[in-house]
């Protein structure tokens, strides 16, 4: 499989954005899209102000301190490094706050911001909406008991027409090679993979000689407060521990275009979806 950019670094600073910059008209909008619809992924730095911060950052630790259902634990998954069971020692962490945009007004100002919607659009090429069904939570990674997340693509587990789905993730803080940065392959989403490579879960099979290839074009996403990463649902990613002393918060929705349709009497049908206010330019 070969890479459609040349390598890491380039892929790098070819995806990365101040977001004032890229956002202030169409001309920008469509330069983003290039890059993005490129590398699978782009990052927009500064993209949420501090008050958007701090309102959100204070509704997630409340009902992350309550553990205010629905959640999902680690013990759960019992991905690498989790806690057994629930009765083991950790065993109450939570993963993630599930249904983030039912919870509070919040959350869902965040998934609407018009400059959202605006940056999704000129992505997909069609007015977007938000699914309830994938991500539409808080993530989260706590030290000691905060998995590893393998290389995988979110289509493993999305059912819709089209796989053209792009997820809009908030930093909270600082995420970075000491509390699990997320890793990307840039250019993955359009590989075309062997069957072996992957595992029953749809786990990228790392040992395999084609996917070594692949997973030399890794690249780290260091983030910081109120910067988004925005990628696409066919993108490889995966995601190390936690091994600072502080909890890693991120915020992530999921979009995809009008025109596009979850499966019906699949997963991605159960929970609905919203309509979004029309981009303002």
């Amino acid at each position: 499989m070969t890479l459609p950019l040349k390598d890491a670094s380039d892929a790098s600073a070819s995806l990365d954005f101040d977001s004032s910059a890229p956002l202030a008209d169409r001309a920008g909008l469509a330069s983003l899209a290039r890059a993005f619809h490129a590398g699978g992924y782009v990052i927009l730095r500064n993209f949420a102000s501090e008050p958007q911060c701090a309102d959100l950052e204070a509704v997630t630790r409340a009902h992350l301190a309550a553990a205010v259902p629905p959640v999902e634990f680690e013990a759960d998954l019992g991905y690498p490094g989790a806690p057994a069971t629930r009765e083991a020692a950790g065993g109450a962490t939570v993963r993630r706050l599930r249904q983030a945009y039912g919870r509070d007004e919040v959350y869902r100002r965040w998934a609407a911001d018009p400059r959202i919607v605006a940056t999704v659009e000129a992505l997909l090429g069609e007015p977007a909406r938000l699914t309830l069904a994938h991500h539409n939570s808080v993530m989260t990674k706590h030290p000691f008991y905060g998995s590893q997340t393998g290389w995988h693509r979110d289509t493993r587990y999305w059912s819709f027409t089209s796989p053209e789905l792009v997820t809009v993730w908030l930093a909270l803080g600082d995420e970075d090679e000491r509390n699990g940065v997320l890793r990307v392959i840039p250019g993955s989403h359009r590989a075309k993979l062997e069957p072996a490579q992957l595992d029953p879960a749809e786990f990228l099979v790392e040992a395999h000689p084609a996917s070594q290839q692949l997973l030399r074009g890794t690249v780290p996403l260091a983030l910081h407060r109120g910067d988004v990463l925005i990628f696409d649902s066919r993108l490889f990613h995966s995601a190390g521990r936690n091994e600072s002393n502080a909890v890693k918060l991120s915020i992530a929705f999921a979009y995809f275009g009008a025109s596009n349709r979850p499966v019906a009497g699949s997963r991605s049908a159960e929970f609905g979806s919203v309509d979004l206010p029309p981009a303002p330019y």
